[in-house]
């Protein structure tokens, strides 16, 4: 059967965005931009069958929801009471919970709030098992789900790997507890970090090797997130025929929950240029820090890129530099805290950078505002959208008070 691409909508071209006019620093979503987004993964949804949830983690700027459910977005996945009450008051759709572990404070708000509740462990679903029977009998309808690991990834960083050697996240087939399994209607696993769909179908040809004989006992399977259907090249009929061809041979649902795939290219986070140091190589300090709003730089670690900015020579086989900016301006990018390597890298602009100057980068939205901190007590940068008629809304600022309130 083949599946006839999406129609998607047009997004706000790059060049038109006015940068002076949006305050600076901000975390900036283009309506447009997820609009295409959530068009792909309806598109997805609809063809194959699965329930697509957003994932927290990834993606969790609430402001954002209504957009999300006008596509279809039923539900999110939280990895933790907050993230479920998030869901639960902002999402309201289905809760799906999973946790590494549960703590006896906090599990029976969790499972209050939860339509699906995957446990890490069969230790723990032991522990809380009798709360979940109790909450059944009182008439809460709630999924249980455990989740495995197949012992196959293909992550190439460690720090993103679930799969990986002496992984503590899901049930490897060896400490597989079938004589547990009355209650549990599901299994989970999350494998991916940003693959393609060929990815998932060799991870499920491990599923099935390892735990196989189970699934004719489920009647759910989740298949966690990393599906990067999103990205430009991503095979789209590839990952429907798969997620098809595996509900139909066991006869069962599945759910993916995507967290990238929402955000992926959806916005950016705009800077200003506060100095201009001139040491043995240049450098522009900005309003922003790499450490406190773009941790991942640092921890992945990876290269944002710039508008308008390329790469110095030496890093040129890696990408193309932006348009004139061969043999022009290099900057050593860096933020304000007082922490030494709170630096972004090397760039090349096409002129001399000025205090003032709007500094872009790109890509800025999933896995990024769900991880900035108050470090320093510097200036968090606003969360504003500009919406599809082209108009910017600013959706929250922060200041003294949230950063006092972090502390005590």
């Amino acid at each position: 059967m083949t599946v006839a691409d999406p129609a998607l909508p047009a997004v706000i071209p790059i060049q038109e965005v006015d940068w002076a006019a949006i305050p600076s620093p901000a975390f900036v979503l283009d309506e447009s931009r997820l609009r295409r987004n959530l068009s792909l993964i309806r598109h997805v949804q609809q063809e194959s069958g699965a329930q697509i949830i957003v994932a927290f983690k990834g993606f969790s700027m609430w402001s954002a929801f209504p957009v999300l459910r006008e596509y279809g977005i039923s539900g999110a996945t939280a990895s933790s009471l907050n993230e479920a009450r998030l869901a639960a008051e902002e999402m309201q759709g289905e809760v799906h919970v999973y946790a590494p572990a549960y703590s006896d404070a906090e599990f029976p708000q969790i499972l209050e709030l939860a339509d699906h509740l995957v446990f890490n462990s069969f230790s723990q679903w032991a522990r809380f098992r009798p709360q979940v029977q109790a909450a059944r009998e009182a008439g809460k309808v709630v999924h249980i789900g455990i989740r495995v690991n197949p012992e196959y990834a293909e992550v190439e960083t460690d720090l993103y790997n679930p799969a990986g050697p002496f992984s503590r996240l899901g049930v490897t087939r060896r400490e597989f507890r079938e004589e547990l399994l009355e209650g549990v209607d599901g299994l989970h696993f999350h494998t991916l970090c940003e693959k393609d769909s060929d990815t998932l179908e060799r991870t499920l040809e491990v599923l099935e090797r390892n735990f196989g004989e189970f699934l004719p006992r489920m009647k759910w399977v989740n298949f966690g997130g990393g599906h990067l259907m999103t990205r430009e090249g991503y095979d789209l009929p590839r990952l429907i025929r798969v997620i098809r061809a595996f509900r139909e041979k066991w006869d069962v649902d599945v759910i993916l929950e995507p967290g990238s795939a929402f955000g992926w290219q959806t916005g950016w986070l705009v800077s200003s240029v506060l100095d201009v140091v001139h040491n043995v190589k240049n450098a522009a300090l900005l309003d922003v820090s790499v450490s406190a709003h773009m941790p991942d730089v640092l921890e992945m670690p990876y290269r944002p890129r710039i508008l308008g900015a390329g790469d110095p020579p030496e890093l040129d086989h890696h990408r193309e530099s932006a348009e004139g900016a061969a043999g022009g301006h290099s900057y050593l990018i860096g933020g304000t805290t007082c922490l030494a390597g709170d630096v972004v890298g090397e760039y090349v602009f096409d002129r001399e950078l000025q205090i003032g100057d709007r500094v872009v980068f790109d890509d800025m939205i999933h896995y990024t505002m769900v991880k900035t901190t108050f470090f320093n007590g510097v200036k968090h940068p606003d969360i504003g959208i500009l919406r599809q008629g082209g108009g910017y809304e600013v959706v929250k600022t922060f200041g003294y008070e949230e950063f006092k309130a972090k502390l005590s």
